[in-house]
């Protein structure tokens, strides 16, 4: 990728200023709180409800193909089931400051779950790909009562972890389980139960059936009343990956905000919503599923795993076709996949696409839009805020490889902080700094539930820190140039470098590690690391790799490259100095990639720029053939490239 990141589009009907100028004006005509046509997500479905009745609200389908049988609940029907659910968790003993916690794949009652979670108490979605202990560590650090997971079922071993972790967590009282088999089509239903795998119970929690104890709660109505404060509704995790994790708090303020900025300002009227992404992560919860009820639109959920569920890529431009889909989710990684894909189906009725998580090289930015024929929206967001902070416009200019405009209520300082957390200065456009931010997601002073962890978290009051480094241009949109903190994003997946570091240094032959993440063309980064090994020892990379599978129980965090150096870069006072290693990885990185295309240039050095963050800066000199030949080559990593001078 070279400097034709900062090119944009121009074929929108505003231009980059006039809709930053549209984003302030909604702000000067109202206070936010006079935006919220009510004071929680149940009224706001009850709202929906009542507009819309018998109109689909969630479909969903087991298995991929484009004429596989779907399930489909109406407003009517998902409000009379979160009723019931929601009172059912009260029976249990449920009140407003007590968690319901869920680990559940992609379900009708996964969003049923999620809305009563937030009803009845506080709600806390737990990703199933965690490890046991991880699991454990989330439902004792929220105190979760009620944990909602499947019934057994055949080739998923989802509920013994959750029994499992259910037996390390006491404070679970009670498990109700969902079961899958009502999807399975006969005859196939009918071998479900020979085929259940057998899970054991090592917990005292009782456990319950989610459908037999709905029907004997009353759908028609709340047996309680909604407490009329902005209370904390829900804790979502930020990760998990080592140690205690961080749990942030999530207001329904905070999460109705996400439901009118979507429903305003990326829907259109009453879309048909295609989401593959997971409902323990706020980018489906919050942006995606919240704008539906909003906007009365229809969300289709394909297979229990997304876009990891069978077939979901080769069947997806089916399912648009079927569904009449006019906006979908994705991620970059699952983006690259999607277009490797003939799209023979009729996908016409596509307006946009709404992708975060990470960067979009520019490269892929363009080859899906030119595949897809719709408008690729990147935005920016963080579990810490409640989600959404920028996006580029659906009728406004849009800049690829930004994440767009901050948007409306919501307030972005790029700033100089130094080492004691003071703000040194607030940064001009185009120079970088780090991101904070302010809006109605952000929960100020209470952003995580432990105290601890909110130190030093916030800038002039209520600006939160983000932890990422970006800059603001002249038109006011936001660009991600890196991150201050050491998080190695994997397809949208957080992994703490520690987990790796602290594995890799207990080898008798270790004495110092450094794992960063190298770009990928496909996942964004992936972790490798980086050892200087103790003096008189050996050990070869080989050897460090199967330390490290062995001892790494997080298997995303397993490096995909250790490379033993004679010694690490260290800073004065003896830390491993990581952004030289991260130039060390981008240069072996595209010098292979270089190579692989039959390229002759080579990476000469990696600098970082103060407006694009790292860059490669290629040996020679080339005209626009050769341009075209790197740009393919380097077209996918989010690192950008230009000519050395």
């Amino acid at each position: 990728m070279n400097t034709a990141a900062a090119q944009t589009t121009t074929s929108e009907t505003m231009s980059a200023s006039e809709a930053n100028a549209k984003y302030r004006a909604i702000e000067r005509e109202a206070f936010f709180e006079q935006r919220l046509p009510c004071s929680s997500m149940h009224q706001l479905l009850c709202q929906t409800a009542a507009s819309y009745g018998k109109e689909p609200a969630l479909s969903f389908q087991l298995e991929a193909h484009a004429n596989a049988p779907a399930t489909t609940l109406s407003w009517s029907d998902l409000l009379a089931q979160t009723n019931a659910a929601a009172n059912l968790f009260r029976s249990l003993g449920i009140g407003e400051n007590d968690v319901v916690a869920y680990m559940l794949p992609l379900l009708n009652e996964t969003v049923v779950t999620m809305m009563a979670g937030m009803t009845a108490g506080i709600v806390n979605p737990i990703n199933p790909l965690l490890e046991d202990e991880q699991i454990a560590a989330l439902l004792k650090e929220t105190n979760a009562k009620v944990l909602v997971t499947l019934k057994p079922f055949p080739k998923t071993d989802l509920a013994q972890k959750a029994h499992n972790a259910a037996a390390m967590a006491p404070c679970v009282e009670t498990i109700i389980e969902i079961d899958m088999a009502p999807y399975v089509k006969a005859p196939q239903r009918w071998f479900v139960p020979l085929a259940r795998p057998k899970v054991a119970h090592k917990h005292k929690a009782k456990v319950l059936d989610f459908h037999r104890a709905l029907k004997k709660q009353n759908n028609n109505k709340l047996d309680f009343k909604e407490p009329a404060d902005d209370r904390v509704c829900a804790y979502f995790h930020t990760g998990g990956t080592t140690g205690m994790p961080k749990v942030a708090q999530h207001r329904q303020s905070g999460v109705l905000y996400n439901g009118w900025v979507i429903s305003h300002l990326a829907y259109g009227d009453r879309e048909t919503v295609i989401c593959p992404l997971p409902f323990f992560h706020v980018f489906a919860a919050y942006p995606a599923w919240t704008g539906c009820i909003a906007s009365g639109s229809h969300m289709v959920l394909p297979t229990p795993q997304g876009y990891r569920g069978d077939g979901v890529f080769q069947n997806f431009w089916q399912l648009v076709e079927r569904w009449q889909a006019g906006v979908f989710y994705t991620v970059p990684t699952a983006a690259a996949a999607l277009i490797q894909q003939p799209i023979t189906a009729d996908i016409s009725s596509l307006k946009a696409v709404v992708s975060g998580s990470a960067p979009f090289p520019l490269e892929l930015f363009k080859r899906f839009e030119e595949a897809v024929g719709a408008d690729l929206l990147e935005g920016y967001g963080m579990t810490e805020a409640t989600c959404i902070v920028s996006s580029n416009p659906r009728d406004g200019e849009r800049k690829p490889g930004s994440v767009g405009l901050p948007l409306p209520y919501t307030r972005v300082k790029i700033l100089q902080i130094d080492g004691d957390g003071n703000v040194v200065r607030e940064c001009p456009n185009n120079e970088v700094g780090e991101i904070c931010v302010s809006n109605p997601g952000v929960v100020v002073g209470k952003t995580y539930t432990s105290a601890q962890k909110n130190a030093g978290l916030y800038i002039n009051g209520d600006y939160l820190r983000t932890g990422d480094l970006g800059r603001i241009d002249d038109d006011g949109y936001l660009w991600i140039t890196g991150r201050s903190k050491d998080l190695i994003i994997r397809g949208g997946h957080n992994i703490d470098p520690a987990i790796i570091e602290e594995a890799l240094i207990t080898h008798p032959a270790v004495a110092f590690v450094g794992a960063i993440g190298q770009p990928d063309a496909f996942a964004g980064q992936l972790p490798c690391a980086y050892v200087e090994l103790n003096e008189g020892t050996s050990a070869g990379s080989e050897e460090l790799m199967n330390f490290a599978r062995e001892h790494i129980a997080e298997r995303a965090a397993v490096p995909k490259y250790i490379e033993v150096l004679s010694e690490l870069p260290k800073t004065a006072v003896g830390k491993v100095f990581k952004p030289d290693l991260r130039k060390r990885a981008i240069t072996r990185v595209y010098d292979a990639a270089l190579k692989a295309a039959d390229v002759p240039q080579r990476v000469a050095r990696v600098v970082d720029d103060k407006k694009l963050g790292l860059v490669a800066e290629l040996d020679g000199s080339g005209g626009q053939s050769e341009t075209e030949k790197i740009n393919a080559a380097l077209g996918h990593y989010s690192e950008p490239w230009r000519w050395a001078t």
